[in-house]
């Protein structure tokens, strides 16, 4: 994978944190950090006043350093800033923020030694991982965190190799690989911008429009089961009022489901459903103009120089930045937390839908027993217990700014807390429509119609390959687990499921 600061994108990110991509710096790479290093050269030999080069940083940025000294302020800003606690990143987020950081000095303005860098890149390559501690952040850069891969940089802190935490030295001289001497302005650059929240920020976002093909597939399953009624997904009724991202939903559904009967007139069971069945695309429209903002406000930090200051050409070669700041990605975090909380609510109440016989037109919480048997009524208590902690995990993080240095950093984005929370919520996410998914697979295999479309007919066969029907009562968590983890977790059903809704199969 070739970066060149400006192209990289989410799956990218994926293909590297998850799947141990190799990456490599473009040509035009190292012409461009060579000359915005000359700039830093010169500006030290001239002392000129540079904030965090040739003066101090935070509340002592007044504070003009020794020219004797900044090699050396460079490597005390790592190791003083290295503060992050509790339990280590996994290795996918540590090989996320290393790749975000990398990307976002290949762009230039950093001004940092190209020797930097390439030891990144080749750390990365040699799956040399820095153990980051996974609080830390409070989105005015994530310095106290990204600290701890710098210090590795040097020979110092920790990291993980072939699967045993090492000091950072010896880690480095097992893979192969030297640490690098620090210039002026190289420890900040290591421990600057916000490549945590970026790259971690990278990885829920896939993930969540992953989901999002999820909560539509097992929507297409619980349509078959209760056999609901497609007319408010006409395109015709969607153009009275074009919604964001109604019209997509609405189109993956109808997608999904053609090839069998429910979309034909008379097919359907009621005149009007229940909204969670018959305002579906409604609420996964939100979802996908949620993921279309967070999009728009990640490219930036993906792609972008989030230094301070930031090296220009020209006079006045080294500028001021807020370019650190993130209140738009730690907004659109936030509102796709948000809008992930709506379909979770939905999916709940959908599959309590299809238990009751007086909405569903099926046998009591869907036992072929009736009412003298369980069923997955006390299943519906699973799905509520995800949904209060999908809820609970969708509390808005942007709005509560930590204060950092005395008097001039009085402002956060908690940028990093709202990827970290999301990659949570996400897991939530897939168990609960796997509860639905079970309860619809049972609503499917009861009401028995004549002709699935592909979609449902492709999800329910991936269910009963793993999960029988339910006959007499049984434990349905470790159901619930299985389809969680070896049908919605499965590469090859997302890919199809993907390449169905959007017409490509």
């Amino acid at each position: 994978m070739v970066l060149d600061g400006h192209s990289l994108t989410c799956a990218e990110v994926v293909a590297v944190a998850h799947r141990g991509a190799r990456v490599v710096l473009a040509d035009e790479v190292a012409p461009r950090l060579a000359r915005d290093r000359a700039v830093v050269d010169d500006v030290v030999d001239r002392q000129v006043p540079a904030y965090g080069l040739t003066t101090g940083l935070g509340s002592r940025s007044s504070y003009a350093l020794p020219r004797s000294e900044l090699d050396e302020f460079s490597v005390r800003t790592l190791r003083g800033r290295a503060d992050a606690v509790g339990d280590p990143l996994p290795v996918p987020v540590v090989r996320a923020t290393v790749l975000a950081r990398i990307n976002g000095i290949a762009g230039g303005g950093s001004g940092v030694r190209p020797e930097i860098p390439a030891l990144l890149v080749a750390m990365l390559n040699a799956r040399v991982h820095p153990v980051i501690p996974g609080i830390g952040s409070i989105g005015a850069s994530d310095l106290c965190q990204t600290a701890h891969a710098g210090l590795v940089v040097i020979g110092e802190g920790r990291a993980e190799f072939l699967g045993e935490e090492l000091d950072g030295g010896t880690a480095l001289r097992r893979a192969g690989l030297a640490p690098v001497r620090l210039g002026p302005k190289d420890g900040h650059v290591l421990c600057s911008a916000s490549p945590l929240a970026a790259g971690q920020g990278a990885l829920v976002l896939h993930e969540a429009a992953v989901v999002l093909t999820l909560a539509q597939a097992v929507t297409a399953l619980t349509f078959e089961g209760f056999r609901a009624n497609t007319g408010p997904l006409d395109a015709r009724v969607l153009r009275l009022r074009p919604a964001p991202g109604q019209a997509r939903a609405a189109d993956g559904l109808l997608a999904l489901l053609s090839g069998g009967d429910l979309t034909a007139p008379g097919h359907a069971r009621r005149v009007q459903d229940p909204v969670s069945l018959r305002c579906a695309a409604q609420v996964h429209g939100a979802l996908y103009a949620a993921l279309d903002f967070a999009d728009a406000a990640l490219d930036p930090e993906l792609n972008g120089c989030g230094d301070n200051p930031v090296v220009l050409t020209g006079p006045d070669a080294i500028v001021s930045s807020g370019n650190f700041h993130t209140p738009a990605l730690a907004l659109a975090l936030d509102t796709l937390a948000l809008a992930l909380t709506q379909t979770a609510a939905i999916s709940a109440e959908r599959m309590r839908r299809l238990l009751n016989p007086a909405v569903s037109g099926l046998p009591a919480n869907l036992s072929p027993y009736g009412p003298e048997r369980s069923g997955f009524a006390p299943l519906a208590k699973t799905a509520q217990a995800l949904v209060a902690e999908v809820r609970a995990l969708s509390a808005p993080v942007c709005t509560d700014p930590r204060h950092g240095a005395d008097a001039v950093e009085d402002d956060s984005t908690n940028a990093a807390l709202g990827a970290r929370r999301l990659a949570t919520t996400l897991v939530r996410m897939r168990q609960l429509l796997a509860v639905e998914a079970v309860a619809a697979a049972q609503a499917v295999d009861l009401a028995a119609p004549a002709a699935l479309g592909r979609g449902p007919a492709l999800l329910h066969r991936a269910i009963r390959e793993v999960v029988p029907p339910l006959d007499d009562d049984r434990p349905c968590g470790v159901d619930v687990e299985r389809v969680s983890r070896d049908v919605l977790g499965s590469d090859v059903v997302r890919s199809a499921l993907r390449a169905l809704a959007e017409g490509t199969a």
